[in-house]
């Protein structure tokens, strides 16, 4: 009889799309791997990909590696694939890696389609560097105009948060609502995301969304500490 946590994995790997070329992009990070390493393993699909080419390795090379998962669903891979996390409590990361929804000429990223850019964010801050891994059609000229930037925030202080997120320059701003249930996407962490278009990306922004009260975190990444890894 097949486990809860495969059944679940086995859905996840069939719901992969264009898996080649992400597989492709996702074995760049195999060189980086090293014994003791320990790794924030961020989340997506590429990530998924990835962390499966990291336990084969791990098998075949006999080495030892821990990861810090950025959301449960990657922690029940780890867990699954026999790959011992820990926490940034425990340990300080010596790389990472995970996605981007859209990344500019500068590589400041949009984050989140998957939810987890809160702790994803936390991660990288603690990382001294990230590996960002995506295909070609996340590069874009015009930042922003592909992908609305997902905020967290609590659900008590939703018409406030979207009237200043309206002030600056916030459009189109939609409750995230969850697939095969009713009502709004609920995070890890117990809130809720607004998905907000903006006309114009300034380098400010990030920091003026913070700022607004009721904000978790918004899913811009202006200058982390990343490097992409693309085809």
């Amino acid at each position: 009889m097949m486990s809860t946590s495969n059944f679940l994995i086995e859905n996840i790997n069939k719901a992969i799309t264009r898996k080649e070329e992400k597989e492709k992009v996702a074995r760049k990070i195999l060189e980086k791997v090293k014994d003791g390493d320990v790794i924030s393993a961020g989340s997506g699909s590429t990530s998924w990909i990835a962390i499966h080419l990291i336990a084969q390795k791990m098998k075949q090379k006999g080495l030892t590696i821990q990861m810090i998962p950025t959301s449960y669903e990657i922690k029940l891979l780890c867990d699954c694939l026999e790959i011992p996390t820990t926490t940034l409590g425990a340990h300080k990361p010596t790389w990472g890696f995970d996605g981007a929804d859209e990344v500019s000429s500068e590589n400041w990223l949009i984050k989140g389609r998957g939810g987890a850019f809160f702790r994803e964010k936390i991660n990288m801050t603690n990382s001294p560097i990230t590996y960002i891994l995506i295909d070609s059609s996340k590069k874009v000229e015009e930042f922003g105009k592909a992908n609305k930037v997902p905020v967290e925030c609590s659900i008590e202080n939703l018409d406030y948060i979207t009237k200043e997120l309206e002030k600056l320059g916030g459009q189109e701003i939609e409750l995230r609502k969850a697939i095969s249930k009713d009502g709004p996407v609920i995070t890890e962490n117990g809130n809720v995301i607004l998905d907000v278009k903006f006309e114009k990306i300034t380098k400010e922004l990030e920091k003026e969304i913070k700022m607004i009260t009721g904000v978790i975190e918004s899913g811009l990444f202006i200058d982390y500490p990343v490097e992409i890894l693309s085809e």
